[in-house]
């Protein structure tokens, strides 16, 4: 996954080392080399992941890092802390500052990639919430008032399989007045989590017969639990285990000795995190709901189709990115209405709903266009995926059957028409539209049950004529 990288250092060769080391990586770099000029750049770029140094003349790391969360254009950008000082009152100050991350000096290439990869995970999901926000708001809703920062109490789950360290945390943990349940055993854990309303889950990466890792892929597999902040314990000596589970999703760790400042700071971290994305969530879903959404599917309906999908185009065009549209199409879907009833064409579009919402990434975008016609927006993402998303998709469909309300099964197939900003030149939203538009009528046309991908042909220009 590629990224935009602000590198902020007022060491030349420190700029030039890490611009080398993350270029090497394919990500796009750009530079500061002092805290007023990285606040600047953040505010016009709008990077994906800040690197900040901590100690620099003038404006330091941690009030550039305090100003930079302090501010509405800024304060969503992940900011990784690079730092010569390995004291824990150090790191609980960047972590108060609103530093998402620490990397000590001389950096390692391994955890400095898996540390930027989990948090652009992470900021894209955030970045879809904000353009979604965005278009919202730009409809009429009413933009939520950022209360996260003061709500900062939490309900957390601990796993231990130490009856010692768990009485530690907790004890901890419940002087800044969070509520904490003690699990002793993960198959407990993994059944009671889902089910309540946790904000934190604090585990360690090695417990007695059982397998951490694991437990923390079925919480993320699991749409409850998807987004919930996991904060793994840890050695010193784990750090190849550890960056595996930062790319299997845990969102932070802590190493033992455990420091109790340390710890607050991190947990209060990731619930402030968990806050700011549940307001991005609860602005849009709240404000439309009644309004943009399709009663039958739950989906968007296609006036916030038209009105968001120019948000997500300007949004890729300014950071580089490409952008995929996905129009599904529901083969002889008039003769199912015909023969079964409008009963049992609804039950087919509620299901197809469903996969739809099953195939593709929480950041990603649906909408039903009316009938049977549906869009999928597929964010960052070039044509040999969306193709393999979409062929995915298609037999999926094809292959199970569909139980109408009299509960007779039949089989449906699609049509899918795929068009890329990323093949296009000048490309605008009535272009990217036509594409899909007419890369669906082709597959039509061929016989149906298919994924057909659209192509660009610019304008020819004007025949030369002699004068």
């Amino acid at each position: 996954m590629s990224a935009r990288i602000l590198i902020v250092d007022d060491v030349p060769a420190n700029l030039k080392l890490l611009e080398a080391k993350l270029s090497s990586e394919y990500y796009q770099v750009m530079l500061a080399s002092n805290g007023a000029e990285a606040i600047e750049k953040a505010k016009k770029e709008s990077p994906d992941i800040i690197l900040l140094d901590v100690m620099m003349p003038g404006m330091d790391g941690f009030e550039t890092c305090r100003r930079l969360k302090d501010q509405q254009e800024t304060t969503h950008i992940p900011i990784i802390m690079v730092t010569a000082l390995s004291d824990a009152a150090d790191r609980v100050r960047g972590l108060e500052a609103g530093a998402d991350e620490f990397i000590t000096k001389p950096v390692r290439d391994i955890p400095l990639f898996a540390r930027v990869r989990s948090l652009v995970r992470l900021k894209t999901l955030v970045d879809a919430y904000r353009v979604r926000e965005d278009t919202t708001v730009g409809l009429g809703a009413l933009r939520q008032t950022p209360e996260e920062r003061e709500r900062t109490k939490g309900k957390i789950a601990i796993l231990s399989d130490d009856a010692m360290t768990a009485l530690t945390l907790k004890r901890i943990l419940e002087k800044d007045g969070h509520s904490i349940t003690v699990f002793d055993f993960l198959e407990g854990a993994l059944n009671s989590i889902p089910n309540d309303s946790f904000d934190v889950v604090i585990t360690p990466l090695r417990m007695r017969g059982d397998d951490a890792l694991r437990a923390c892929v079925q919480l993320r597999n699991q749409e409850k639990t998807r987004h919930l902040p996991i904060l793994m314990m840890a050695e010193e000596d784990d750090e190849q285990t550890l960056i595996k589970a930062l790319e299997l999703g845990i969102n932070d760790y802590i190493l033992r000795p455990i420091d109790a400042q340390e710890l607050r700071a991190r947990v209060v971290t990731q619930i402030r995190r968990l806050r700011y994305q549940e307001r991005l969530r609860n602005t849009y879903q709240s404000s439309i709901n009644l309004a943009l959404t399709d009663e039958l599917t739950q989906l968007y309906i296609r006036r916030y189709f038209n009105a968001h999908i120019d948000s997500i185009l300007s949004t890729a065009d300014r950071e580089h990115r490409s952008t995929t549209l996905l129009f599904v199409d529901i083969d002889h879907f008039k003769r199912i209405n015909d023969v079964y009833g409008h009963d049992a064409g609804d039950k087919v579009l509620i299901d197809l709903s469903d996969k739809l919402k099953h195939h593709v990434r929480d950041a990603d975008f649906l909408a039903r266009l009316g009938g049977e016609e549906f869009a999928v927006v597929l964010h960052d993402t070039r044509t040999g995926v969306a193709l393999q998303i979409a062929e995915r998709l298609r037999r999926a469909v094809e292959i199970t059957p569909f139980i109408l309300p009299s509960e007779e099964e039949i089989k449906i197939t699609i049509s899918v028409g795929v068009a890329c900003t990323r093949d296009m030149t000048g490309i605008n939203k009535t272009t990217l539209l036509k594409v899909a538009d007419q890369a669906l009528y082709k597959a039509k046309r061929s016989g149906r049950n298919r994924v057909v991908v659209g192509s660009f042909d610019p304008p020819s220009p004007p025949a030369l004529t002699n004068t």
